[in-house]
């Protein structure tokens, strides 16, 4: 076979190169906040209304075993942004105001998935909460993004005010901004309001959507807590409540994915939903079957409501058993954008699942560690490692190891370290390994 002419061979390479650069994807990753796996009506719950997100998972791929990287919201969110484990990147716990509560530091050497896609002519946003640092250099537009709208802190003591501990954390790029609204409202908006400026764009973006809800406090604009309480007769007051912020967020929801649409961009988007761990059981919500809630080991802290809509490759009403972390976005996104893998991540590619290929299942131990404070912790870890159809947990660094057989006991109910020593102690080495692999990274700011 001839070799074509230096010339042409350049000029044949850059019109194969344009034209990918226009057909890949886009991308909207949307992370909800504490929403509880059952806290869906696709998911059975009968007393909520989530149409647009339900639409979402009936016109995409729905997730069955998909896991938030741990069961609180820094590490989760460290995990998606770098496709590693959140103790590998200096950040085991949730990253907070004041120096004496805050279990993490984003490590700055590590490469974020908006400074991969950037790299690979990407234009990056980010709408909403960032929980990945507060001050330079770990705040996003230092970390990757163009563009950021949105809330620097760990959680708002109010969703009007938009406060945290007195201080101000909304931003628009680095400026302080005030805006007026619920933080819902806000964050929908101002995620329209970017899809349309794409809108006859040819260069391809990824948009991060952040809500801050349903996290506590749980305060709903009052006309949609009133709908909930004349639809939903002699429902808990305390459940209303939640009921009425998750619809609300399901609302706004509907506002980015009608604009989507409606700039054109519908077609050739990727939009992953997830969470970042499960919902608080002190604030009503409802983890479907899985045992316990936010802040646990058990399944019901890690597993997350996840679907992923592409109407361009992914067939619509489509189920996967395959099992995911939110780490996987990491290198699913990358994958499917057609960039170069990040090297060193443990985040794996899901792209086939997506496409329909067929998918072997990856043979990796799944880790989730989480150090916290106060006297209910003391600064020290919990963590659990799956291996199969094991799993083996520390809830409280107070309390022995516990060993679960998941296929025959979803719910974990039944412990099993006496009657299964051996696979007792390999879990154990292998959840050591793990934990010397984080010791070695410096979680705390560098004086």
């Amino acid at each position: 076979m001839k070799r074509l002419p230096a010339c042409l061979a350049f000029l044949f390479g850059l019109a194969v190169s344009l034209s990918a650069v226009e057909s890949r994807p886009n991308f909207l990753v949307i992370l909800a906040d504490d929403l509880g796996y059952g806290d869906l009506s696709c998911q059975t719950a009968k007393d909520l209304r989530t149409p647009n997100i339900d639409r979402l998972f009936a016109e995409g791929m729905k997730f069955n075993n998909f896991r938030a990287n741990c069961p609180v919201c820094s590490p989760t969110r460290a995990a998606l942004m770098t496709g590693r484990y959140q103790e590998l990147v200096g950040v085991p716990g949730v990253i907070r105001t004041h120096a004496e509560n805050n279990w993490g530091w984003l490590d700055p050497k590590a490469v974020t998935l908006p400074q991969a896609l950037r790299k690979a002519g990407y234009a990056t946003g980010m709408v909403g909460k960032w929980h990945l640092g507060l001050e330079e250099p770990n705040v996003p537009n230092s970390r990757g993004f163009e563009s950021f709208y949105g809330f620097l802190g760990d959680m708002m003591d109010d969703y009007y005010t938009h406060l945290r501990h007195g201080n101000n954390y909304m931003r628009l790029n680095r400026e302080i901004i005030d805006p007026k609204g619920h933080a819902t409202d806000l964050f929908s908006d101002w995620a329209a309001e970017y899809l349309e400026s794409r809108e006859g764009n040819k260069k391809p973006f990824f948009l991060y959507l952040a809500y801050n809800a349903p996290h506590t406090p749980i305060q709903p604009p009052k006309e949609w807590e009133e709908k909930v309480l004349k639809r939903e007769p002699g429902i808990d007051p305390k459940r209303a409540k939640l009921v009425a912020l998750i619809e609300h967020m399901d609302a706004g929801i509907g506002k980015v994915l009608k604009t989507l649409k409606d700039a054109g961009l519908d077609q050739n988007t990727m939009v992953v939903f997830s969470s970042d761990n499960g919902g608080h059981l002190s604030a009503g919500a409802n983890n479907g079957p899985w045992r316990d809630g936010k802040q646990s080991m058990y399944e019901g802290g890690l597993r997350v409501a996840t679907a992923v809509k592409w109407p361009a490759s992914v067939k619509a009403g489509t189920r996967t058993d395959h099992i995911a972390l939110t780490m996987d976005i990491f290198a699913t996104v990358l994958d499917a954008a057609g960039a170069p893998p990040q090297p060193g991540i443990e985040g794996r590619t899901f792209l086939p699942t997506l496409l329909g290929q067929g998918q072997s299942q990856y043979e990796r131990d799944l880790f989730f560690t989480r150090r916290e404070g106060g006297n209910r912790y003391q600064g020290k870890t919990i963590d659990s490692v799956i291996r199969g159809e094991w799993k083996l947990l520390q809830n409280f660094p107070t309390q022995p190891y516990e060993l679960y057989n998941l296929k025959n006991d979803p719910k974990e109910e039944t412990e099993m370290s006496k009657k299964a020593p051996r696979m007792f102690d390999e879990l154990s080495k292998a959840l050591r390994a793990q934990l010397q692999r984080g010791g070695k990274i410096p979680w705390q700011k560098p004086d």
